[in-house]
């Protein structure tokens, strides 16, 4: 019987843990604490999956609680919740590990879906760790969360395997929600910094004017309100990876500074004249084309240069339509488990739907439309009635020779099966020396499926288990 993810919720409002404990009781284990002390003894004394937690509180406030569970658990995600949503509790709370950020008032299903995301965060993070023991350097590469077997995405993954080796500047382009941040994780996780942070900014979030500050970090007094000296992310991700998401939102007062990072390999604090020696790898970032952008005087042309060390074009979702059966399958079993709900899979209609429909969103809005369909299906199947009406009438296409036209609702990675022939999968276990974990991870399938495969092929993986 698999176990419930453990949740502890601090909040010094007994109506707010009430809606929690009502919200979530029944699909985890959901722990209440009334004040900051109490969580505190309660973090002490073992370990929660998922901590949410008010930020201002008497005694203990949200922050003592994030920095006590971040540092004995740092795979814990901790959400925050304010009725005070300041960008800078935001910005703290994100800086000192906090996965997301709940702003009170809120709609009951806000809770739902954020604990959701924390949940499957860390189930990421974790099987991360397993895959890295698994797979010393050079005998392995981890596409954790990335799935797709089409031709452009082996063509990503490979660029992307290459871009992990070398130590060197990655600028990853495509549109929004094709996954960049999953594809800056993989390059980081299995680089030589696997061990040093990981720290990811959404450069187009940021407010203008705290932008600089953000990076590079400030000294005391440099500004009103900068009460003491602070790091920036430069600093936060030394000896790691610094993925700046969105890099082309930068303002061009960032940009000069950033090229002098770039170049130099050294930070000067807002407010201060001493330079900080920083030794990151940049990842960066964008839906924008930066050539365009520094031929119209909106990006700097040797920024761009120094970003374009490395580039990788990650694919639209409707130009690999063959990836959306693989890609249902996976995010129905992951909300699947993450609403505690078992469903059989989703009817020859409603993949129909799925792959003729253009994905203007990508992979992100694919992600949502089967959130939301897993929420609302009143079947042991999704259907077709369970999608957004968008996406039921606006059909553009399909897969080549009609490959959608009779498909059985119980594993939508039958379309696929064809290329899962028994001189592939036993091609796919040599590599892999019969690790099914890492094979799985490979060809973009989950471990269950490809387990029913090698039944279904009699492909037994201690056969290829060295001696």
């Amino acid at each position: 019987m698999e176990t419930r993810g453990s949740v502890l919720v601090v909040d010094d409002k007994e109506n707010i843990l009430k809606l929690f404990a009502r919200l979530l009781g029944d699909t985890y284990e959901v722990t209440c604490a009334e004040d900051g002390a109490r969580a505190l003894a309660l973090v002490a004394a073992r370990e929660f999956d998922v901590v949410v937690s008010d930020v201002r509180m008497p005694g203990a406030d949200g922050f003592e609680v994030l920095r006590a569970v971040k540092s004995r658990y740092p795979n814990t995600e901790v959400v925050m919740m304010t009725g005070y949503a300041t960008v800078p509790d935001a910005v703290e709370a994100m800086r000192a590990g906090a996965f997301d950020y709940l702003q009170k008032p809120f709609l009951p299903d806000a809770p739902v879906e954020l604990v959701a995301r924390a949940m499957e965060r860390r189930r990421l993070r974790l099987q991360a760790e397993v895959l890295g023991r698994e797979s010393p350097p050079g005998t392995g590469f981890s596409f954790t969360g990335v799935v797709g077997r089409s031709a452009a995405m082996q063509e990503s993954h490979r660029l992307i395997e290459q871009a992990a080796r070398l130590d060197i500047t990655v600028l990853l382009t495509g549109e929004t929600g094709t996954g960049k941040e999953l594809a800056a994780r993989a390059v980081h996780l299995n680089s030589a910094r696997r061990e040093r942070p990981f720290v990811a900014v959404n450069c187009g979030a940021l407010p203008a004017e705290l932008v600089e500050s953000e990076l590079f970090g400030h000294g005391k007094g440099a500004f009103t309100g900068a009460a003491q000296a602070k790091a920036g992310l430069f600093e936060e991700a030394n000896g790691g990876t610094l993925f700046l998401d969105e890099v082309g939102d930068l303002p061009l007062n960032a940009q000069v500074k950033l090229l002098r990072v770039l170049q130099e390999r050294e930070v000067r604090r807002v407010g201060e004249t001493r330079p900080v020696q920083v030794d990151v790898r940049v990842v960066a970032a964008t839906h924008r084309d930066l050539r365009a952008e520094a031929a119209q005087g909106r990006f700097r042309e040797d920024l761009f240069y120094r970003l374009n060390v490395f580039p990788v074009q990650l694919p639209p979702l409707r130009e690999r339509k063959e990836d959306i059966p693989l890609l249902a399958a996976h995010l129905l079993d992951k909300h699947g488990k993450a609403m505690g709900r078992t469903l059989e899979g989703m009817t020859p209609e409603a993949l129909r739907v799925l792959v003729g429909y253009p994905w203007p969103g990508n992979v992100r809005e694919l992600e949502n439309t089967i959130m939301r369909a897993v929420a609302v299906a009143a079947g042991p199947a999704v259907t077709e009635r369970d999608l957004p009406s968008e996406v039921r009438e606006r059909q553009e296409g399909a897969l080549p020779g009609g490959a959608a036209k009779h498909l059985p609702y119980r594993d939508a990675l039958d379309l696929a099966r064809d290329r899962f022939s028994r001189e592939y999968l036993t091609a796919l276990l040599r590599d892999f020396e019969g690790n099914v974990t890492r094979a799985a991870e490979h060809a973009g399938i989950e471990r269950e499926s490809l387990h029913r495969l090698l039944k279904r092929y009699s492909i037994r993986s201690d056969d290829f288990k060295p001696r």
